[in-house]
């Protein structure tokens, strides 16, 4: 064609890392430490809860209508109104798990007042949405409405684009911390918006021991130098993807005082917060004074219980920021896989029976998962590599910096940065993948950071044996 197909909001963002290092993975015989995923079941209660979703009510099996009544207390019909009238099955095609109203009803005659819809409006599966509301209102100090507060999107990803393509405009301006999920910056740029960055330095190491992810401070200057009048939203991202470090309530209050002193939006992405370890503690940016009512508060179902591949997430925040989410939803996906959010809903129900009991998943998970870094930690120290101790999160780094200097002329081409040339070499030549952290970083600054790589430790046993005979391997060779 003569015209140009590409839209210009997809210019600069075509190119995915993802999507290389995957392929090159796929074609030799690997131990995948690189993807963000655990290759072991979710908790028996997770399966069980969507089996019953699966074999239990068949109207599970439809939409989650986005427009839903789940209490009426008057209906109209041809004008009349019918005051605490009751739903009779039969008439109404009422189902009890999905709040529904068919065409059939309106065709009759009966219809909603406007006041009511507006009042009844649902945004997921109502026990869900009930639980998120019930669950981290608690956490969050707020009195979470599940209509109005409360959004349920595919997955937290589905989430962090919603709240992009609601707030973000052209010539808006979003503050990036960087390193970042990658996902922040296209999405920006596609939402008409331009990524600003402000990078976490790391602090100095004392000879001889391991980095932790808590040395990566923010600079408070630097950081302020950011704002300006132009700037829209910031993102935060605790415990962070891909460094692992939990931002402490000292970090928070720096941040939510020039989010409140310059009225900017603040998306935080909590989709880790369960996974926190050596005893820190996550705390919701939200939870803060004055920070409620100008936060996006970012969850997932799909790392909080171990199934990535259930796709559910959710937002928590203010109605004045919501009802513009809520837009953008309407328009795009309108709902999300009925099913997965019942499981999700049972599961939820289960924790908050067990909330911080030994029984609870939120704690065992954490503890089992520490178990797993550690010994990735220990084994990766063995062949040289020198890892970054994550406070949070799937993931750690290392430090490749002696690699760096002992072969630095490894296969690739002259602007590529040493971290992604490493992976491949990794790939190839020991059997191991990784992720190059120069992908979480802006071009800029892509070459102050390419001297280390990220692996993911939610692993299975026996894929952590195997990674351990990869290294053995290495270690002989050296």
């Amino acid at each position: 064609m003569a015209k140009q197909l590409q839209a210009r909001r997809l210019d600069g963002i075509d190119y995915n890392p993802w999507v290389e290092f995957v392929k090159l993975a796929s074609e030799h015989d690997v131990v995948n430490l690189g993807q963000g995923f655990p290759d072991f079941p979710p908790p028996e209660f997770a399966v069980e809860a969507f089996q019953h979703a699966v074999s239990g009510d068949f109207m599970l099996n439809q939409y989650t209508k986005t427009f839903g009544l789940t209490l009426l207390s008057r209906l109209e019909c041809n004008g009349a109104i019918m005051v605490h009238c009751s739903l009779d099955p039969a008439r109404l095609k009422w189902s009890s798990h999905l709040s529904l109203w068919s065409n059939w009803d309106y065709r009759a005659g009966w219809k909603v007042p406007s006041l009511i819809q507006k009042k009844k409006i649902i945004w997921g599966y109502p026990p869900l949405t009930k639980i998120l509301a019930s669950f981290f209102g608690k956490l969050l100090g707020q009195e979470i409405d599940p209509l109005r507060n409360v959004l349920v999107t595919v997955g937290g990803y589905g989430a962090l684009f919603t709240a992009f393509q609601a707030l973000v405009d052209e010539g808006d301006e979003v503050i990036i911390i960087e390193p970042f999920f990658d996902c922040y910056e296209p999405m920006t740029m596609m939402a008409g918006g331009h990524p600003v960055f402000v990078p976490l330095k790391p602090g100095p190491i004392q000879n001889g021991e391991l980095g932790s992810s808590s040395n990566w401070q923010l600079d408070p200057m630097e950081l302020a130098s950011k704002f300006t009048s132009r700037t829209k939203a910031l993102v935060l991202n605790t415990p962070n993807n891909p460094l692992g470090k939990v931002f402490s309530r000292e970090e928070l209050e720096l941040v939510a005082s020039l989010c409140q002193q310059h009225d900017v939006v603040c998306i935080t992405d909590e989709v880790y917060q369960w996974m926190v370890y050596d005893g820190h503690q996550h705390i919701s940016i939200a939870s803060l004074p004055g920070m409620w009512e100008r936060t996006l508060t970012i969850g997932s179902a799909g790392k909080t219980f171990s199934a990535t591949g259930w796709k559910v997430g959710w937002v928590l925040g203010p109605d004045h920021i919501m009802k513009h989410l809520r837009t953008v939803h309407q328009n795009s996906v309108f709902h999300c896989p009925t099913q997965s959010q019942a499981a999700v809903a049972e599961s939820f129900e289960r924790e908050q029976l067990l909330f911080r009991q030994p029984s609870s998943y939120f704690v065992q998970f954490p503890q089992a998962m520490q178990r797993c870094r550690d010994h990735m930690i220990h084994s990766l120290q063995s062949v040289g590599l020198k890892p970054i101790i994550p406070q949070g999160s799937y993931f750690l780094i290392t430090d490749i910096s002696d690699f760096k200097r002992k072969m630095p002329d490894l296969p690739g081409a002259v602007d590529e940065p040493y971290d992604r040339r490493f992976v491949k070499w990794m790939i190839k030549n020991k059997g191991l993948v990784a992720i190059p952290v120069s992908i979480f970083y802006s071009v800029p600054h892509q070459k102050h950071f390419d001297h280390y790589i990220r692996f993911c430790f939610v692993k299975d046993e026996a894929t952590l044996q195997a990674m351990d005979e990869k290294l053995r391997k290495w270690k002989v060779e050296l």
